[in-house]
């Protein structure tokens, strides 16, 4: 009995080892502050629960597209088997650790020419265990366990990309629309314009040249009218497989659309950055990878496999189960490699280099959030003033066009003036919408920067 507790129990000791370094996360280049906004910056901690930001944008229809997109987009419905997947894959390999018990049972009969029949009867089961001495399997299991996690980050960021692609292909849907309403008053406003000139004309107090180019200039607007319609349409059916549908089966109205802008607080809390999917995943890439360096520094040690069975055999089947039938053997078996011409070095040293490449993939990761943080802050500030100067050249190209047009109706004016104000006006329009759907898509990203949530 002393003498199997002396083998046995240096085999717990040894099961209690695991060959490679000890995974740690490396420091990461994290500034005090944003250089725009001041914010304080915090480490990755990717596990608190993200709340449904686009609701801070006020609109119904968008918040039903959204929750839409969890529920039937394909692409997430991919990403979520994928973590599926990554979790069974833990499963298997956590069961590496235990015995593998089978069972076996058979029935022959033997005759021929010359001998006399005979019938043998025999069932048994067998147990294998390979001991993880070395931790080669605990290491397989720690690298699969990080794994998941890093899917779980992977799903966590398709469902946050897939939400901002579906907001930002609204509002620009809906800026199309807006856009629309422009070019619709504008077509209004030129078919007055061209009718006017046309009446002028035939009172002989205007020329032909002022009639064709009053026709041409509505012309150019009903193009463009016909042009933004196939924009929409395209939007629309973006909108349509993002949210699951065929496009055929998927239409949204046009609706008179307010912006709203989210404000942003002058000094956001440390959990902003913290959420980012991506950083979360890079981080658990990296374990992974510091997992596959003891798995192979492992392969440097024996396997010892430890077996045994137990079983009956009888001539007959009534007596099977006799006493006298049953069998039983244990055994051990040590095997390792004692030459490989460099092979295990070889693999050992490639897992280091995964290691050191995935800890330069987290730190790129890490600095790209903060970049993206920093571009999309400027890009709502900037555009921001923008916005208000823009909505001084509006004003002043509509109280332009008043202005000439009357005098044209008086004839102190030419039809040459007339379009060019009016020219003027539609571009400062056009490019008063576009820029709020540049604030729009730029509040979009910067959500979607910080994780996901304000």
């Amino acid at each position: 009995m002393n003498l199997r507790l002396s083998l046995v129990f240096p085999l717990f000791l040894l099961a209690a080892c695991a060959v490679g370094p000890d995974y740690s996360k490396p420091d990461a280049p994290v500034p005090p502050a944003f250089k725009e906004a001041g914010w304080k910056v915090a480490e990755p901690k990717d596990t608190a629960p993200k709340g449904k930001w686009w609701e801070v944008y006020g609109d119904p229809v968008l918040n039903s597209l959204v929750e839409q997109v969890e529920v039937s987009n394909f692409t997430l419905k991919s990403a979520e088997a994928r973590y599926r997947q990554a979790r069974a894959a833990v499963d298997a390999a956590r069961s590496q650790l235990y015995p593998d018990i089978g069972y076996r049972a058979g029935a022959t009969r033997v005759d021929g020419r010359n001998r006399d029949l005979v019938d043998s009867y025999s069932a048994g089961l067998d147990a294998g265990w390979v001991p993880d001495l070395w931790g080669r399997i605990r290491r397989n299991v720690e690298a699969n366990r990080a794994a998941e996690e890093a899917s779980a980050a992977d799903l966590a960021g398709a469902k946050l990309a897939l939400q901002a692609q579906l907001a930002t292909t609204y509002f620009s849907l809906r800026v199309t629309d807006a856009g629309r309403v422009i070019l619709d008053d504008t077509v209004k406003a030129f078919q007055t314009n061209y009718d006017l000139t046309q009446n002028r004309y035939r009172a002989g107090v205007a020329a032909k040249a002022d009639v064709v180019q009053s026709q041409q200039q509505l012309l150019s607007v009903q193009s463009q009218v016909l042009d933004i319609r196939a924009s929409r349409a395209s939007l629309e059916h973006a909108i349509a497989v993002l949210i699951g549908k065929a496009p055929a089966d998927f239409t949204l109205e046009q609706i008179p659309f307010k912006a709203r802008l989210p404000d942003i607080p002058v000094g956001l809390p440390t959990t902003l950055l913290e959420r980012r999917p991506d950083i979360a995943a890079a981080e658990r890439r990296m374990a992974v990878a510091n997992a596959q360096i003891g798995i192979a520094q492992a392969a440097y040690f024996p396997d010892l496999t430890l077996s045994a069975s137990a079983g009956t055999a009888s001539a007959t089947l009534g007596k099977l189960f006799d006493a006298q039938g049953l069998v039983w053997s244990v055994g051990a078996q040590l095997a390792g490699t004692l030459f490989d011409f460099g092979a295990r070095s070889a693999q050992v040293e490639s897992a280091r280099a995964g290691y050191d490449a995935s800890v330069s993939d987290y730190r790129s990761t890490v600095l790209t959030g903060f970049q993206e943080v920093e571009d999309n802050l400027a890009t709502i500030h900037w555009l921001g003033e923008a916005a208000v100067v823009q909505e001084q050249a509006v004003r002043a190209a509509r109280e332009s066009v008043a202005l000439t047009v009357n005098q044209y109706k008086a004839g102190t004016a030419s039809f040459l003036a007339v379009a060019l104000v009016q020219a003027s006006q539609l571009s400062e329009e056009r490019t008063m919408v576009q820029l709020m759907g540049r604030q729009l898509s730029a509040s979009v990203a910067l959500i979607r920067s910080i994780g996901g949530e304000w």
